[in-house]
This record gives C-alpha cells, structure tokens and sequence, in this order.
C-alpha cells in the first residue's frame, strides 16, 4: 500500500475526530501500524463503542468521548496534537432532510469549533473530510472541483459549507486546511444496518442472511465507488502536502463508474445465490451519477489509489462473511 512508505517524525500524535465510526476507526488502525499515536474523539452518537475496544489496549491510542459541539471538549482533544483528521459528522441525505437543525449544530457548528481549536493548538495540519454530495444536480461527468451544481439536501449543504469555513482558516488564520471530497466509500466496518445503511454493505449482509435486498430507483444510477484503503492513503498523503495546496478541495474517489444494478448482480454471483431485488422510487435528494476526476488530488498531495473498486469488492465480501 503506497502509504506504507509515508514517515513522519517520531512521536507524531494524530487526533481522529468521528474515530469510532467505520472510516475514522480505520485511519486510527492505519497509524497504530504505521507506528504513530492515535487520540481518538468521538461522542458514540454514529460510531461504535466496538471499534473503540478494538484499540483501547494499545499504548499509542487514547480514546475521548466528547461532542465537537463542544469548543472546550475539541480544544481539549487539540492539545499537543501534530494533525487533525476530522471525520466527525452525520452522514445520509435522507436523514439531513428529517434533521436540518441538527445537521448545522454537528457539521457545520462542530466543525468550526475543530477549526478553531485546531488553530488555537497550533496544530500543523487540518484534514477534514467533504463529500461528493457537494456536486449537487451537476450534470457534468467526470466530477471536477470548482464545477459545482445546486445542493439537493441539508447534508450537501453542510459539507459545502464547511469548505467555505476552512478556506476561511487557512486565508487568514494560517491553518493549513484540506478537504477530501470522498465519492461512496466502503470496506471493512461499515455499518450495513438501519435505514440510512449505505448499499454495499446492506447488499452483502442482506444476501447473506437470506433477505430481499431492495433498490431506490431503477438501478442504473451510477456511482464512484471508492475502497477504504484509498480513502486512507488520501489522509495521510494530505498530511504531507506543501502549504501551496492548502485551503482547497480534492475528489477522493477510485475514478472509475459502476452501475448500481451491475453491483447488485455481480454480489449475487460472488455469493452464489439467486435473488431478485425489490425496486421502490427514487430517494430524495439522491444524485443520479457520480463519477470523479481525481487529476487535482493526484497532482497536488500525490494521490494515487492501489486499490480499485474489483479488487476492494472481493475484500468487503470477505471481511462481511469472517465477521457478521
């Protein structure tokens, strides 16, 4: 894996905001190995008190349960820190659009109170993560930063805005701020349970255990999926980006375009079974395609992802087997 081969100085001390939940636990995991330390801040609201367990017993990693509501809890979790990898929000469209209030406390209000603190602490870098839902109804493929549509949901909106924020840290406040703009990330930890469970992991535990699966839509939208591994070469590497790069955006994806009804099927395959779906209208507030341009990230923070969307299947259909 190409960040295996990233160093940084001894004794460097990582803060993961949202640590607990399924990407934050895995950049925790990644640095642990990497043999750097890890504080973990997480409130418990989404993540998972099983993916703190996983490594509370290491010596390098420190767990604190605290809401980034809280400017005191983030300016505490900030202290002593080298880099911010802020992955602490709410995910789901659907969900934004029952909770708009509370989408603009915990993304947009916690976020900025993780600015602040960071730059209070003097903390290197900050990286935070954005999401493709920025994009909008663009109608424009591939997906490419500065071509923005009209935000479809709260949670869009909340992302966006959290870019403005950080732009606004690094123009006048020198905090060296990065926003990933993940595309449909998914691997090993995921939550494949409750309404707003994301379709992969809920297509393979569904198909499992016997169930219909169900489709929003006809099938044929089309997405950038992207491997979990990528998405934590992407941290690391924009932890060592020069201060040139700072206060802007980079798609976070593999590059590359699946079909929702060809995923479907091609799990069906793998697993060896023989159901139809159940299709119902479409989501609101969903994007029908998305597929990304990754030329910014590869040319400004080295961004070169292993793992393509094939090779990242066959490892989730395994991790969810080994420990459903």
């Amino acid at each position: 894996m190409s960040y295996n081969n990233i160093v940084f100085e001894k004794d460097t001390l990582f803060l993961v905001t949202g640590g607990a939940g399924f990407i934050g636990s895995n950049l925790c995991e990644a640095i642990l190995n990497l043999g750097y330390k890890v504080r973990c801040l997480d409130d418990l609201s989404t993540g998972s008190q099983a993916n703190v367990d996983l490594f509370i017993n290491h010596p390098d990693y420190s767990f604190i349960k605290g809401d980034i509501k809280d400017l005191n809890t983030c300016l505490e979790a900030c202290e002593g820190v080298d880099y911010v990898l802020n992955q602490a929000a709410w995910g789901s469209v659907p969900r934004s659009l029952k909770m708009p209030l509370y989408y603009c406390a915990n993304n947009i209000v916690g976020t900025l109170n993780m600015l602040e603190a960071a730059r209070q602490k003097k903390v290197k870098k900050f990286v935070y993560a954005s999401s493709s839902s920025v994009y909008g109804d663009g109608a424009e493929l591939p997906k490419k930063e500065g071509r923005e549509g009209n935000l479809l949901s709260p949670y869009a909106v909340t992302k966006r805005t959290i870019e403005e924020w950080a732009k606004q840290y690094t123009m006048h406040y020198g905090l060296d701020t990065y926003g990933l703009r993940y595309f449909n990330v998914f691997g090993r930890r995921q939550n494949p349970d409750g309404a707003y469970a994301a379709v992969i992991p809920k297509f393979i535990t569904q198909l499992l255990h016997g169930e219909i699966p169900t489709i929003n839509g006809d099938g044929k939208q089309s997405r950038d999926f992207t491997y979990i591994e990528n998405v934590i070469e992407a941290n690391l590497k924009a932890c060592t980006a020069p201060s040139s790069a700072a206060g802007q955006v980079f798609n976070i994806a593999s590059g590359t375009r699946e079909y929702l009804i060809d995923i479907y099927y091609g799990l069906t395959s793998a697993l060896g079974v023989e159901v139809q779906p159940v299709f119902r209208p479409d989501r609101p507030g969903d994007i029908k395609h998305s597929n990304a341009d990754i030329s910014r990230a590869r040319e400004m923070l080295g961004y070169d992802p292993d793992w393509s969307f094939e090779q990242g299947i066959k490892e989730a259909i395994n991790w969810y087997k080994n420990n459903l």
